[in-house]
């Protein structure tokens, strides 16, 4: 039984087998009471009869010939019905490779490059989720207003409704059962003339950036934000702040870190043009170049400006990850000893105790949410006015130019700028001309003089 090239084929091998198993079936059918045809008026059954049958025999030769059932991606041998789609199952393979291969040097090459793949499969198994799922689901969707925007991030029960109605006055359910906020709560809290919005978000679990308890639509939200807060429970163990920051990294947030100081750019020809401005303790020029052939980047400019290790350089790749601070808030103090809560201040950074249902240092939180976000209040003066005092004009993060003082309250307003005058601290004298690259300091009033004397 050969093909015409010569060569064994395995359907025609299996073709006496195939007949053999039919004809059993007949057999089969005489058991159960069916007649085999006689004589020239009989008539032999039509395929729709016994094509059942059939099938199942199809499906046990294919059995014996070695080939299991394809799933739904085509893949011979996977397990049907697994729910993994096929980057989920080629993650799944790749992060089993890097646990068993040991970390020296021969082998760093081979780690980077591993890395790499992973986080271009979970880039691309995120994408393929969003437009299967069709974007967020209902609630998600909130409009931002106000200066800022803070969201709760937490395990179920940690007391994140009650600390939304404690800031905000918003009433949020909270009941003693998990899951009690099943959709976004926003709310806004006035704070040093501010306006900041707070997002009650649902509860998360251990896989939400896998899509488990729509996780994804949640932390999707967050990655909005300006600030997280980190909202724990100080009767539960600290690995519950260890398992939450990972779900929040697996999704491309950075909590509490700067953006790589990398600078990267495509070229068309050169191949790569590689500097280490500072001495570098992990990456080498082939761990640099390992990472970029999994990209397909045969040419690039690249300049390391601190020392960087392999993770912020994919992070710098991807150009999709989101770096804001974090502030870790363990609710619920009023039931642990005073010993246990120093000890934890004492291990953990960015540790802010509280308890929202007694209202406890509610208002140190309140400080801490404007100082971790740097927010800068800067007030107006009309030209032979007194100052708006009751209006500040909100400046976020460290650069606080007049360029940026001037954008937020119009964008045309540059078009017709001469120079401001600016009182304040940022000011060597009273008033000080300054230009757009001036830079303000918290409470400065600022006099914009247009073009024209205006």
């Amino acid at each position: 039984w050969k093909d015409r090239a010569g060569m064994p084929n395995n359907d025609t091998r299996l073709s006496p087998l195939l007949l053999f198993l039919i004809l059993l079936s007949f057999l089969v059918s005489l058991v159960d009471g069916g007649e085999f045809p006689v004589g020239s008026g009989a008539a032999w059954p039509k395929v729709g009869e016994w094509g059942v049958r059939e099938a199942r025999w199809l499906s046990l030769v294919r059995g014996l010939r070695g080939g299991g059932p394809k799933d739904n991606g085509g893949n011979s041998g996977g397990k049907k019905g697994d729910g993994m789609s096929d980057a989920q199952r080629r993650i799944a393979e790749i992060e089993a490779e890097m646990a068993r291969t040991q970390k020296n040097k021969a082998t760093m090459g081979h780690l980077c490059a591993l890395k790499a793949r992973l986080a271009s499969l979970k880039r691309l198994d995120l994408e393929q989720s969003t437009k299967k799922s069709g974007g967020p689901g209902e609630g998600f969707e909130v409009r931002a207003t106000g200066d800022a925007r803070v969201g709760f991030i937490g395990f179920p029960s940690v007391g994140k409704s009650t600390l939304l109605t404690q800031l905000t006055g918003v009433y949020s359910e909270a009941a003693d059962y998990e899951f009690t906020t099943l959709t976004c709560v926003p709310g806004v809290m006035h704070h040093a003339g501010s306006r900041i919005q707070i997002l009650d978000l649902p509860g998360i679990i251990e896989g939400a950036k896998d899509g488990k308890g729509r996780g994804r639509q949640v932390i999707g939200c967050a990655r909005t934000c300006d600030l997280i807060l980190l909202v724990l429970d100080a009767t539960k163990p600290v690995t519950h702040k260890i398992l939450i920051e990972n779900e929040l990294h697996g999704f491309g947030i950075r909590l509490n870190q700067r953006p790589p100081n990398i600078y990267f750019k495509k070229t068309d020809k050169g191949g790569l043009n590689y500097q280490a401005l500072k001495k570098q303790s992990r990456l080498t020029r082939e761990m640099v170049e390992a990472i970029l052939r999994e990209y397909k980047i045969p040419h690039a400019e690249l300049i390391l400006k601190q020392d960087a290790t392999e993770d912020e350089l994919i992070d710098v790749l991807e150009g999709n990850r989101v770096y804001m601070p974090c502030l870790h808030v363990f609710n619920k103090i009023d039931k642990i000893s005073r010993e246990e809560m120093e000890i934890l201040a004492s291990k953990l950074p960015h540790f802010l105790p509280i308890s929202s249902f007694y209202g406890w240092n509610i208002d140190t939180l309140k400080e801490r949410i404007w100082s971790y976000m740097e927010l800068t209040r800067v007030y107006t003066k009309p030209k032979g006015m007194v100052p708006d005092w009751d209006q500040p004009i909100i400046l976020r993060g460290r650069h606080r130019s007049v360029e940026r003082f001037c954008k937020r309250i119009h964008k045309k307003l540059l078009d017709d700028f001469r120079y401001a005058l600016v009182w304040g601290a940022s000011a060597k004298h009273t008033p000080q001309h300054a230009g757009l690259g001036h830079e303000l300091a918290d409470e400065d009033v600022v006099q914009v003089v247009k073009r024209g004397g205006g």
